[in-house]
């Protein structure tokens, strides 16, 4: 099939008023880019898990606070962002010991039905809600001082965390301390295999990592590791896994370093020199901005959003030197690092940082990105600090129910303005398990206050097309501040608890263009082309 053109035209509306997806308006100027989508062929194929979750180990900085998972609604939350790998990991976990408080027995498998035991109740929810808050405070103090306390974690941790995991339907990675060292500066292994004994006796299904970002050991703990000695580390981490009759078959990642600054990533380099055959795919991290001094014209700037390319460029460049074969993973990512940006990283705006980060590490080759944070300390959380989902959550739901693995290649000619570059497009197969065979998802993103019309060729004019056009509850700039969401001009909440709204797409009539509101984040399904490279067997 030959490539099919989408002509993008951008039109200056005669009035001030927001666009509306339903009505037609006119326009007095027009400014056009064409995009070249190929049908025909994936350019990038991703994991099925591709948007997958972090929970922050700060949530075990006091073992209570892990009761949190044991919320109704926090694992209604987490079930519908399935299938996904949960992380738990982060800067505490290299201060995180097991401190086991009784001998268990050989073989114990979790009970069948502990999913309909295991709630929380609601006075004891709501108490450590609000401790919780308090706990953050003293948290961030220690990030501030990076003065951080050794943390003793027991039983109880893993069985609420693997509970909560297994319950959602996610498979969980847990990351060991790799703080741990011997006197010859290796690690030290012996905390980690009581752990691991101990999982393996009640059969927890589930992965590991080691360390996280240890290019920052010496800052955060006044210990050197390099990147060859930490490879090693991690087959040492393999060849007890390998002797373990549950873990032998089980996945290891790594090493979670941080994204590559002024081009250096010498530990990464050293890590796959000594370490690449042990693990299954390789981590890396990723923020644009820092979290204490960004602002809002930040999160809407394409420069700061195609930072991505240069750095994932780089770190895949690595690798497939390394290792060719070896899948690259976004193990940690958010907008704003030093635990996100206030007021914005929890509201609206966030969301066009987020979903660019899925279009474009897709298209890159990025094989899974796990979104800092699910629920925990700081302010990029998909769940806020009463388990509510703030827009980012809506975002993620739509984009595992909408989005497939196929990435489709789009590519851009013309005459490029201020206003262009603005909206940012991305095309993949759609999700099998809510369209039909061969359906196709336009992602649009329009960060202009003004709206956008998305012109089409003939071939997906003649679709059907079902709109999930996501925008803030208030209008114009102040409401990009928002921590509410719009579906189709409907505010998203859950219904209770336990129920999730039904996030109905508009069904639009066959038609030469469709709209892109202001400051819109957009997912359009065009359910009757039939594209050759998502259709199945």
């Amino acid at each position: 099939m030959k490539a099919i053109t989408l002509i993008v035209c951008a039109f200056v509306l005669c009035a001030a008023e927001e666009l509306d997806i339903k009505q037609r308006h006119f326009f007095t100027k027009s400014e056009n880019v064409a995009l070249k989508v190929n049908l025909s062929r994936e350019l990038q194929r991703v994991d099925p898990r591709f948007l997958s979750l972090t929970i922050d180990a700060s949530l075990a900085s006091e073992e209570k606070f892990m009761n949190l998972l044991g919320s109704s609604k926090v694992k209604t939350l987490a079930s519908a962002l399935t299938p996904a790998f949960l992380r738990f990991g982060g800067t505490r976990q290299d201060f995180m010991v097991f401190t086991p408080q009784q001998v268990w027995p050989s073989k114990e498998s979790p009970s069948a039905n502990l999913c309909d035991k295991d709630e929380l109740p609601y006075w004891l929810e709501d108490q450590l809600k609000k401790e919780w808050i308090q706990q953050q405070i003293l948290l961030k103090r220690e990030d501030l001082q990076r003065k951080y306390r050794r943390v003793k974690f027991t039983e109880a941790t893993m069985d609420r965390l693997y509970s909560f995991t297994n319950c959602s339907g996610m498979e969980l990675i847990f990351g060991l301390n790799a703080l741990l060292r011997t006197s010859d500066n290796r690690w030290n292994s012996s905390n980690a295999q009581m752990l691991m004994s101990y999982c393996a006796s009640r059969q927890y299904e589930m992965s590991w990592e080691l360390g996280n970002e240890p290019n920052s050991f010496e800052k955060k703990a006044g210990i050197r590791v390099d990147g060859f000695q930490l490879g090693e580390d991690f087959v040492h981490l393999r060849k007890i896994m390998s002797e373990s009759r549950f873990y032998k078959n089980s996945g290891l990642y790594g090493p979670d370093v941080g994204q590559p600054r002024d081009h250096r990533i010498d530990i990464l380099e050293g890590f796959l020199q000594s370490g690449s055959e042990a693990i299954d795919a390789c981590t890396w991290h990723h923020y644009y901005v820092n979290g204490r001094d960004t602002s809002l014209e930040d999160f809407l700037d394409p420069e700061v959003l195609d930072t991505l390319t240069l750095k994932t460029n780089e770190v895949l460049q690595k690798v497939k030197q390394a290792s060719p074969q070896k899948k690259v993973w976004l193990g940690e990512t958010s907008s704003a690092y030093g635990g996100g940006a206030l007021g914005l990283s929890d509201t609206f705006v966030a969301g066009f940082m987020w979903l660019d980060k899925l279009g474009l590490g897709a298209k890159l080759g990025l094989n899974v990105v796990m979104r800092q944070v699910f629920i925990g300390s700081g302010s990029y959380h998909l769940v806020d600090d009463n388990l509510d989902p703030l827009p980012d959550y809506w975002l993620s739901v739509l984009y595992k129910r909408l989005v497939g693995q196929q990435v489709l290649s789009v590519k851009t000619f013309g005459n490029y303005t201020f206003l262009h570059k603005r909206v940012r497009l991305y095309l993949h197969c759609t999700n099998k398990n809510s369209f039909t065979n061969g359906a196709v998802t336009l992602i649009a993103m329009n960060l202009n206050h003004k709206a956008v019309r998305v012109s089409l060729p003939a071939h997906m004019a003649s679709s059907t097309v079902v709109a999930f056009v996501l925008q803030s509850d208030q209008s114009g700039e102040e409401g990009l501040y928002s921590r509410s969401v719009m579906l189709n001009g409907e505010v998203l909440k859950m219904v209770d608890d336990t129920t999730l709204p039904e996030l109905k797409g508009l069904v639009l009539p066959s038609s030469e263009h469709v709209h892109l509101p202001a400051y819109a984040l957009s997912f359009f399904v065009f359910s009757d082309v039939r594209a050759p490279a998502c259709m199945s067997l």
